[in-house]
């Protein structure tokens, strides 16, 4: 059974930086697509990030140049490097595993830029 963990959410100011991780279980991880979507109150859940098994990655222009994922297949986890954050960024942060015909979910983090 695929089980997703997040963690490293947490309260920032503007400006400040936020590492979040995923550690994945019962899937072989190094054959599937990871990343991270986002859900503020009262708005659909959206793609922050993604990354293929080959390590091509993905952004909306709302993030890219702040926003970084990886992954590391020995460890199974991925990792959201989010720097320059804005109150716009305060969501719920959720990981995901895709392989074919299947999409999981962790959870969620949350993650508030306030001052």
């Amino acid at each position: 059974q695929v089980q997703l963990v997040e963690s490293g959410g947490g309260l920032v100011q503007p400006g400040g930086s936020l590492r979040l991780s995923c550690a994945a279980s019962g899937s072989t991880f190094s054959d599937v697509a990871m990343g991270w979507y986002r859900q503020a109150p009262g708005k659909q859940r959206v793609l922050v990030a993604g990354i293929t098994p080959a390590g091509f990655t993905n952004y909306p222009d709302s993030v890219k140049g702040r926003f970084t994922i990886s992954r590391d297949n020995a460890k199974e986890m991925v990792h959201l490097q989010m720097n320059s954050l804005t109150p716009e960024d305060t969501a719920i942060y959720y990981c995901y595993l895709a392989r074919p015909g299947d999409m999981f979910w962790g959870r969620g983090t949350q993650v508030t830029v306030s001052s």
